[in-house]
C-alpha cells in the first residue's frame, strides 16, 4: 500500500495494462507520490472499542493540521473488488494543500467495532478521536471538521465538549444533528411541528445494521484488514424498494419490516415523543449545550431543515461562550437540494424551476477557513472579506450578503386570510389581503388519512423515489378540494422576501387531534405555482412539546406554525400564495385523527377541519419583506 511497486502490481492484477496505466495516472498512484497512506488504522476509544480510520498525510517530517471527517457511510477503498476513488480524491486535494486528511467510520459501522446507534453515538468517541489525532507526531495539534449531512450532524455536539485541539467546523446540511433550537424541536429531523418526518424510515432501511449480519472478530489486526478490504467491504446490498408504495404501509412502525429490512434502532425511535429524555442522551446538539468554536455553516433552501439550521447559526452567533467565537460564525445559503452545493451550474435547476447561475467558490473559501484556524494564516485574505451571511435570492437569481439574518432591511409584513367561505382549490375565492378583514368566515375541508395530499416537490431529503425535491408547479395539486388556497392580487411592484416566515392559523375540528400544513408559493403570471417552503403542526402539541392537549369538538384554536424560511424575489405581476391543508404525505407521516399513537395504528378517522379568519380570528402569514 505504501509503495508504487505494490500499487502497480495490484493494478496489473486487476487487468490494467501498462498502456492503459500510461494514459491516466491512477488516483492511488498520485496519492502515493505525495502522501503517506495508512488505511484501516484501528483508533482506540476509552472503552476499548476501536474505530476504523484511514489517514492520508504529506510525506516528510513537517507537522500538519488535520481535516477530519467521521461518517456512518462506507468509505472503503474497494467495493466488490473495484476501486472507489471519491475518498481518495478528497485525500489528494487536502494533502496537496498541506493537511492530513482523516476519515473514520462511526462505531458499529463497517470495519469499526462496537454497536451503532443513529444520533446516539457516544460523544466520548469524538473527544477520544481528537485526543488521539492531536497527539500524533505528525500532527500540529489542530483539527478541523468537514462534512455534509451524516458527516456533519455530529460536529455541533462534539464541539460542545470544547476539546482544545478542535480549531474550526464546516458543517453542511447538518440538520440531523440539531436537537432543540428555540421553537424547533426536531430532534435530528425526526419531527417537524411534532409530526414525524418520514425520511429516516427510508434511510434506515439501508443504513441500520442488521443484528443478524456477520461482523469481523474483535481485535483483528491492521494487516488483515488491509487484505480483507479489497474483497470484503461489509456493505450489504438491500433490494431496491418502491418507497411510494413502501411508505404508505400501516402501521408506520412496521414499514421497514414490511419491505424485508433489518430490525434495529428504527423500531425504538418511532415510539419516542418530541421531548423524550432519550433524545438528550446521544449526539444531538441542544440549545442548553455550550458552544465556542469558529464555524462556517452551509444551508440550502430546498433542504429538509433550512429553518432549524439557520436558527442554530443565529444561536451560535449570539450565545457562543467567547466573543472570539461569536465574531467568527459565517453562514452560506444556496438555492439547492440537500448537500447539492457543488452541483449548481450556469443554469441551476431545482426541481422544475431555474434559479440561474448559483455556482460559488466553495473550495477557495473552505480552504481559506481552515488555513486561518488550523495554520494561523489566510494569505488570500478571503475570510477577512467574507460577509457574515452570504445568501442566494431566487427569482432575482443572484448572491447577496448581509451582516445578520434576517437582513436588517426586512420588515415583517402581515397578509391575512380572507374568503367568502369557499377557498377550496385554486379556483375558489381565497385571498391574501394586507388589511385585517372585519367579517368572520371559515373555510372547511375533509381530511381523510387514507387519501392524504401527496407531497409534490418540496424541501426534502432521503425518501428514495417517494418525493422528488425542489420547486414544482403546484397548480394541478391545487385542484384538490382538501387544499385551501389563498392568493394576493398581482403585485404592483416586485418585492424580496428573505428571512423567517411566521404563520398563525385558527382551526376547529370534529376530531381530537389533526395536523395543519402550509406552503408558501410564488405564482407566475402564466399560472405556474412554485413552492418555496412548507411546514406542519400536529395540533396536540400546540401548547408545547412536553405535553399533549387534545381538541374539543368545534372549539377554535390558534395554531402557531413552525417558522418557514426562504429568500425569493416576487417579480412585478407575480402573486404570493399559501396552501393550507392537513397532510403533506409522505414528507410527513399522516395524522390518523384519533388522538392515539399514530405509529401503531392502521385505521383513521375522517376529520372535518375549518380554518377561521376575520374578526377575532385573524389567520395570517407574516413575511420578511424588502422593497427594491
Amino acid at each position: 500500500m505504501r509503495s508504487i511497486f505494490k500499487i502497480l502490481s495490484f493494478l496489473l492484477f486487476l487487468g490494467m495494462t501498462p498502456q492503459v496505466f500510461a494514459q491516466e495516472k491512477p488516483i492511488l498512484v498520485q496519492l502515493d507520490e505525495i502522501a503517506i497512506i495508512d488505511q484501516k488504522v484501528m483508533m482506540p476509544m476509552r472503552d476499548g472499542t476501536r474505530l476504523a480510520t484511514d489517514i492520508y498525510r504529506p510525506k516528510g517530517d513537517q507537522k500538519v493540521p488535520v481535516v477530519f471527517s467521521r461518517t456512518p457511510y462506507n468509505f472503503n477503498t474497494y467495493a466488490n473488488g473495484e476501486m472507489n476513488t471519491r475518498t481518495l480524491q478528497s485525500a489528494l486535494e487536502w494533502v496537496k494543500k498541506g493537511y492530513a486528511y482523516v476519515v473514520q467510520n462511526e462505531r458499529g459501522r463497517f470495519f469499526s467495532e462496537g454497536n451503532w446507534d443513529i444520533l446516539g453515538t457516544p460523544l466520548t468517541d469524538s473527544y477520544d478521536a481528537f485526543d488521539w489525532m492531536s497527539k500524533q507526531d505528525w500532527s500540529n495539534g489542530k483539527i478541523g471538521l468537514l462534512g455534509c449531512s451524516s458527516t456533519a450532524e455530529w460536529q455541533m455536539a462534539a464541539a460542545s465538549l470544547n476539546h482544545p485541539a478542535l480549531g474550526a467546523l464546516v458543517p453542511q446540511g447538518y440538520g440531523a444533528g440539531v436537537g432543540r433550537i428555540g421553537d424547533f424541536y426536531e430532534q435530528g429531523n425526526w419531527y417537524r411541528g411534532g409530526a414525524g418526518q418520514m425520511l429516516f424510515t427510508a434511510w434506515l432501511y439501508g443504513t441500520q445494521h442488521d443484528p443478524m449480519a456477520p461482523r469481523l472478530q474483535p481485535g483483528i489486526e491492521q494487516k488483515d484488514l488491509l487484505r480483507l478490504q479489497r474483497f470484503y467491504d461489509m456493505a450489504p446490498e438491500y433490494p431496491r424498494v418502491d418507497w411510494k408504495e413502501g411508505l404508505a404501509h400501516l402501521p408506520v412502525k412496521d414499514i421497514i419490516k414490511n419491505v424485508g429490512g433489518p430490525m434495529g434502532i428504527y423500531e425504538e425511535m418511532i415510539t419516542r415523543k418530541p421531548n423524550d429524555p432519550r433524545w438528550y442522551q446521544g449526539g444531538l446538539f441542544h440549545d442548553n449545550m455550550p458552544f465556542d468554536k469558529p464555524s462556517m455553516w452551509f444551508v440550502s433552501w430546498y433542504d429538509v431543515s433550512s429553518s432549524p439550521n439557520i436558527a442554530l447559526y443565529n444561536h451560535a452567533r449570539k450565545n457562543a461562550i467567547s466573543q472570539m467565537s461569536r465574531d467568527n460564525q459565517y453562514l452560506i445559503i444556496a438555492p439547492v437540494l440537500h448537500c447539492s452545493f457543488t452541483r449548481a451550474t450556469e443554469n441551476t435547476m431545482v426541481g422544475e424551476r431555474s434559479v440561474g447561475d448559483a455556482r460559488w467558490n466553495y473550495d477557495e473559501v473552505i480552504t481559506a477557513w481552515f488555513d486561518l484556524w488550523l495554520k494561523g494564516k489566510d494569505e488570500s485574505g478571503t475570510i477577512a472579506k467574507l460577509p457574515k451571511v452570504t445568501y442566494y435570492t431566487m427569482g432575482m437569481n443572484k448572491w447577496q450578503s448581509s451582516d445578520v439574518w434576517p437582513p436588517k432591511e426586512a420588515v415583517m409584513t402581515s397578509y391575512f386570510l380572507d374568503s367568502q367561505g369557499k377557498a377550496n382549490t385554486r379556483n375558489g375565492d381565497g385571498k391574501l389581503v394586507s388589511k385585517a378583514p372585519k367579517a368572520e368566515a371559515k373555510d372547511t375541508f375533509k381530511y381523510d388519512p387514507m387519501n392524504p395530499v401527496n407531497s409534490y416537490g418540496g424541501n426534502v431529503c432521503c425518501t428514495g423515489n417517494a418525493v422528488q425535491g425542489g420547486a414544482m408547479d403546484q397548480s394541478e395539486m391545487e385542484l384538490r378540494d382538501d387544499i385551501l388556497v389563498y392568493t394576493t392580487e398581482p403585485l404592483a411592484e416586485g418585492v424580496e422576501v428573505s428571512g423567517f416566515i411566521e404563520s398563525y392559523l385558527y382551526l376547529s375540528s370534529d376530531v381530537k387531534d389533526t395536523d395543519v400544513t402550509i406552503k408558501l408559493i410564488d405564482v407566475y403570471p402564466d399560472g405556474k405555482a412554485y413552492n418555496l417552503d412548507e411546514t406542519i403542526q400536529r395540533v396536540r402539541y400546540r401548547e408545547g412539546y412536553d405535553k399533549e392537549v387534545m381538541m374539543e369538538n368545534g372549539k377554535v384554536y390558534e395554531i402557531k406554525m413552525t417558522p418557514m424560511s426562504t429568500s425569493n424575489y416576487f417579480e412585478k405581476g407575480h402573486r404570493i400564495r399559501i396552501e393550507v391543508s392537513s397532510s403533506n404525505f409522505p414528507r410527513f407521516d399522516r395524522n390518523m385523527n384519533t388522538g392515539g399513537n399514530n405509529y401503531d395504528e392502521t385505521e383513521g378517522k375522517i376529520a372535518t377541519n375549518s380554518i377561521h379568519h376575520g374578526g377575532k380570528f385573524q389567520s395570517r402569514i407574516v413575511l420578511p419583506m424588502i422593497k427594491k
